[in-house]
This record gives structure tokens, sequence and C-alpha cells, in this order.
């Protein structure tokens, strides 16, 4: 390589930009090690709304980490240095932790704000104290954990509706696709509790759903609960008409999917549910998806 060469390649701009690409592709490598259902929703996604929702998915997935799988004396310590990462990632800053600066990435691309992740991270802190939840603590933790988590995948959605990945974000989407976005982060977060609820009690001695006592827990109280899922994803439904095509694809296949968990939760006994995770084959959310994708191809022409 000449010098010439050399000199341009380790100019600042070229540098930067190629951090923001390294940054990227790891927390690419966090959405395909971890899921499974999203990481399939994801192909139907333009290049560049699924680089933006991997790198959400994967900061989103690192604080979990922090506070569900690491849980050392210092969890909190440690989530305080994520959040200050995030943070400053999502203040234009140069970051040095990869995730926080892919997020930051993205935050700056659609107009995702300190409304939206504050809530997250407060929702986070409350898992490593909080065991049990009353109404309005159920409430906060599921919107800061699950509902403005979906509005910044709705952030992602309407950025980029062209496929180019310039978009700066709209600044006040539809207040009812608002909504849907938030009912469907929602139903999500409560179908994988109603998934873990024998995980969470027995390693984190925890138990969301207000009032539920897994000693004595019935059938009838997982009609209960799965049929708040159910509305939930009905008013999710009723707005993905209003996302880009290949953004109404993506959502509706995952959709399925979960519509698919809360059948299999909804079928197994509630004695069985605290010692058994129910879950979707893959070759069935294959399935799901290809049936989803030609349904809304047909629903759109």
């Amino acid at each position: 390589m000449s010098q010439v060469s050399r000199e341009v390649h380790h100019t600042n701009e070229t540098s930067l930009a190629l951090y923001d690409e390294a940054c990227q592709a790891a927390a690419a490598q966090v959405i395909r090690k971890y899921s499974s259902s999203f990481g399939l929703g994801a192909r139907l996604l333009t290049p560049a709304m699924r680089t933006h929702i991997a790198s959400i998915y994967a900061m989103v997935r690192v604080a979990d980490e922090i506070v569900d799988t690491y849980q050392g004396a210092d969890a909190g310590e440690v989530l305080a240095g994520f959040e200050a990462q995030v943070a400053r990632a999502l203040d234009g800053k140069f970051c040095s932790d990869v995730i926080a600066h892919a997020f930051g990435v993205t935050a700056a691309a659609v107009g995702i704000g300190h409304d939206l992740v504050d809530p997250f991270f407060e929702s986070m802190r409350m898992d490593l104290t909080e065991t049990e939840h009353d109404q309005a603590s159920f409430d906060r933790y599921v919107y800061g954990s699950a509902e403005v988590i979906g509005e910044m995948c709705l952030a992602v959605f309407l950025a980029d509706g062209d496929g180019d990945g310039d978009g700066n974000g709209p600044a006040s989407p539809p207040e009812d696709v608002r909504a849907g976005a938030r009912a469907l982060g929602s139903a999500y977060q409560k179908i994988n509790f109603l998934r873990d609820l024998g995980a969470d009690l027995a390693s984190r001695g925890r138990v969301y759903f207000p009032g539920l006592s897994l000693d004595t827990l019935t059938d009838a109280d997982i009609a209960t609960l799965t049929q708040g899922c159910r509305a939930d994803l009905t008013l999710a439904k009723a707005t993905l008409p209003a996302l880009p095509p290949r953004a109404h694809a993506s959502v509706a296949s995952t959709l399925a999917i979960y519509e698919e968990l809360l059948d299999r939760i909804e079928a197994t006994q509630a004695s069985a549910l605290t010692s058994t995770r129910v879950s979707v084959p893959r070759r069935v959310k294959v399935s799901i998806t290809a049936r989803t994708l030609a349904a809304v191809r047909k629903e759109r022409a």
C-alpha cells in the first residue's frame, strides 16, 4: 500500500465509519445467537432496518443478561456502567462498548431518544431488587422493559420505509400506530413471562404477574393471562398495515410465531407450566414465517 493510500485509509471519517460497521456487525451476532423468532422475522426486513433492529435487540439483550444471567453482587454497578455507555452513545459520542455504540448509531439514524431509553433502564434496575409486583409496578415494569422497545422498533420501520437507511425518524407517529407498537411489545413480554414462570421463580425468585401464586396456579389463571395477551396482539394486528411492506411482513411473522407459542402455553396444564418451558420448534417457526409472508403479500397486492 502506498503512503497516500495509507493516509486516506486512516482519515478520521473513514475510520469512524469502519468502527460503526464493526459495532453493528457485533450487534448482529447477538441476535443470531440469542433469538430464532426475531432472527427469522428480521430476515424479511430491508438491510438497513435489519441492522437497526439488531442493534436495538443487542442493547436490550446485554442489559437483560446483566440482570438475569450474571446476577453477581456487583450487577447494579455493571448495569450502571452499561447504561452510562448507552447514554454516551445516545448523545452522539464515541463509545468504547461496541453494542452501546451500535445502538447510538441506530438512535441517531431513526430518532430514538432518552424518553424511550431511560424507562428501559429503570425497568432493568427493578429486576435487581424486586421479585414481586403490584399492578402499578407491573405496569411500569412492562412499559419500560417492553412497550418502549416496540416504539423503538416502530421508529426504525417508519424512518426507513423506502429502504435507503437515511431516514431521521418521524417526530410524531400516529398515536394509534404507537399504541399498537406498545401493545405488541407488551404482548411479547407477557407471553415470555408465561413461558418462563418456573424458571423465573427457581433461578431468580421472581413472579412478575401481580397476585399470582405458582403454588396454587390454576388453568383459569392461565386462561385469564392468555386472554390479556391476545387482547394486546389484536390491538397490534390492527396497526400492521400502517407499516412499510417489508416491516409489515416481518412483524406479522414474528407475531404469528408468538401466537403459536401462546396457543401451546394455553394447551399446557397449569401444573406443568411451572416445570416446563413451552417452545415452538424451529421447523414450525419457518413454516409460520412462510405462510405469513404469503398472506401479507396477498393482502397488500
